[in-house]
């Protein structure tokens, strides 16, 4: 009897162990919609462009999978990829913190830059990676985002950049901030080679990316729902001393309020900026009246 009884319950036992470690194995397989709550298997979510099948809440992207669904296939050409992080304040624990990313995220920094063919038109490409370091701006990511700019001007191609960031990087203070000149001034001379430059704005963007190149797009495109702004809304409230309208900061408001100048969902992205470049293309003084 006895026996009995302890065998039932090393068999309980055995069985709970076997159905954790089941559980343990599919927590990895799924994902959880912050929007409509849903479970969602994340081969399904990634094969749908890491869009929810269920409410169309778009998830944030690496830069390897953006340069994927954006890029054609064998086309992408890194240039910048020797520019990484210093360390010019001796800032305690930043460097050590940038190498874990380094080795979590297999990237060296927040931006992916190179030259690559979106439905065969030749094109400079910059995504940037909230996975690092929440996409801040430091010093090698504004001198990634110069080159990528002097690249477009010097093989006068048109220029793509992805925005995702925090704004710049604390770490390195004023070298940081001034990574929002340097890049503006790199687009001007970018705009007097006659050179087109698309924004797309993604969630988030916001700081001093925002306050920079992010908003001097000739074209300014935005994914649904996209949070930006430059800083939040409580910061702005407490110094306006007013109370902000809802969703102001959504890229469905900035539109309505001509910052941006059309929301594309993710599956029609590539073949929107494909078709920018090719009306950019046409004889200067031709009408164009499409889609």
């Amino acid at each position: 009897m006895v026996i009995d009884k302890v065998k039932k319950i090393n068999q309980k036992e055995e069985k709970r162990v076997k159905n954790e470690k089941a559980s343990d194995m599919m927590i990895g397989k799924w994902v959880k919609c912050d929007k409509c709550k849903e479970i969602i298997y994340k081969d399904d979510l990634h094969q749908n462009l890491s869009v929810c099948p269920n409410c169309g809440k778009h998830f944030r992207l690496s830069s390897r999978r953006r340069i994927k669904q954006i890029a054609d296939e064998g086309t992408f050409k890194e240039i910048g990829g020797d520019i990484v992080t210093k360390d010019p304040l001796n800032f305690k624990g930043y460097m050590k913190k940038v190498e874990m990313l380094k080795e979590k995220t297999k990237i060296k920094e927040a931006v992916k830059c190179g030259t690559c063919e979106i439905e065969g038109e030749k094109a400079v490409l910059a995504v940037m990676d909230g996975n690092f370091l929440m996409g801040s701006m430091g010093s090698a990511v504004g001198e990634r985002i110069t080159l990528a700019i002097e690249t477009a001007a010097k093989k006068k191609l048109p220029l793509v950049i992805f925005c995702v960031s925090g704004g710049a990087r604390m770490q390195e203070g004023m070298i940081s901030l001034m990574q929002m000149a340097k890049t503006s001034s790199a687009l001007t001379k970018l705009d007097k080679a006659g050179q087109l430059y698309i924004s797309v704005l993604t969630d988030p963007t916001t700081g001093g990316v925002t306050a920079s190149f992010a908003s001097l797009g000739d074209i300014i495109l935005a994914e649904p729902h996209a949070l930006i702004g430059f800083a939040g809304p409580r910061v702005i409230e407490q110094t306006i001393n007013q109370k902000l309208p809802e969703g102001f900061q959504s890229s469905e408001f900035l539109l309505e309020h001509g910052f941006i100048d059309k929301i594309v969902e993710r599956k029609d992205m590539k073949s929107i900026i494909a078709k920018l470049i090719r009306l950019h293309k046409l004889p200067k003084g031709t009408c164009h009246f499409g889609n």
